[in-house]
């Protein structure tokens, strides 16, 4: 585990509040520093002055996560507030709610891959607003398919839209997907 990914080092530098979500940066002295160009004192009182108690790792990145950086090193909020809260580094954080930006300790869990693509918002690019199901054109019937561990799964051709979501919620109940799953 790196320096920066530890739940001692991360409780050192930084404050988080499971309630709101929020990571602030703490106070620091100078024996945390090590500046060439001016003295550990220096560097001391001009860090504190500009972030010492204001928000940590707040940007909102490309992707909708909180994100920020650590000595140079880029980092998203969810993943330390999950070490800084368990002292183990996470496989992947699914937001529960679907809410990439909402870090609420209860709205993280820690789970795989798989696991976490059981609570996927739907695509932008989706055209029928129900995650695995289309209008195929060959045929003019509806399909519906379902992706379990990299597999893609055929659940059939149907006459209409309705018959097809409802197979696939069927195979979403069977296959253990999150309630938020598609919203």
């Amino acid at each position: 585990m790196n320096k920066i990914l530890n739940q001692d080092y991360l409780r050192l530098i930084l404050d988080y509040d499971p309630e709101s979500g929020c990571l602030t940066w703490k106070k620091r002295y100078p024996h945390q520093f090590e500046d060439k160009k001016r003295s550990a004192e220096s560097s001391c009182v001009l860090w504190n002055a500009r972030y010492a108690g204001k928000s940590a790792l707040s940007l909102k990145g490309t992707h909708g996560y909180k994100i920020g950086k650590i000595h140079g090193v880029n980092l998203q909020l969810h993943r330390v507030a999950w070490t800084w809260m368990t002292g183990e580094v996470p496989n992947q954080i699914d937001h529960i709610n679907g809410i990439r930006s909402d870090n609420r300790w209860n709205n993280l869990r820690d789970v795989s891959l798989p696991e976490n693509n059981k609570n996927r918002r739907i695509q932008k690019n989706n055209t029928s607003g129900v995650h695995g199901v289309s209008f195929y054109q060959k045929t003019g019937k509806w399909v519906s398919r379902i992706k379990i561990n990299g597999e893609r799964i055929h659940l059939g051709y149907f006459d209409s839209f309705e018959e097809a979501c409802q197979k696939r919620k069927e195979a979403e109940t069977f296959y253990g997907f999150h309630q938020n799953h598609g919203k």
